[in-house]
């Protein structure tokens, strides 16, 4: 797709002088990035009770406690219920 530059449309400040910049590269660290991000989609009504990443997280963190005491914290940090 072959684009015009229209200059009025310009949206650039002046200081940030692309002439300059030598060797780029396009995509050079996706593949890094890729590996290490994990996109998960939500329903909508789930979205609404956790609103960003960091609400999912400690919130299945916290789930992750419950089901695995040995592997997200102590098992002393559990509580423990003594039946008679």
């Amino acid at each position: 797709m072959n684009m015009e530059i229209n200059e009025l449309n310009d949206e650039l400040r002046d200081e940030y002088d692309f002439a300059s910049m030598k060797g780029g590269v396009r995509g050079k660290y996706a593949r890094q990035y890729h590996e290490g991000v994990k996109l998960i989609m939500l329903e909508p009504d789930v979205a609404k009770i956790f609103p960003d990443a960091k609400s999912v997280n400690e919130a299945l963190r916290s789930l992750a406690k419950i089901i695995q005491p040995g592997r997200m914290g102590t098992a002393s940090s559990c509580p423990r219920r003594i039946v008679k």
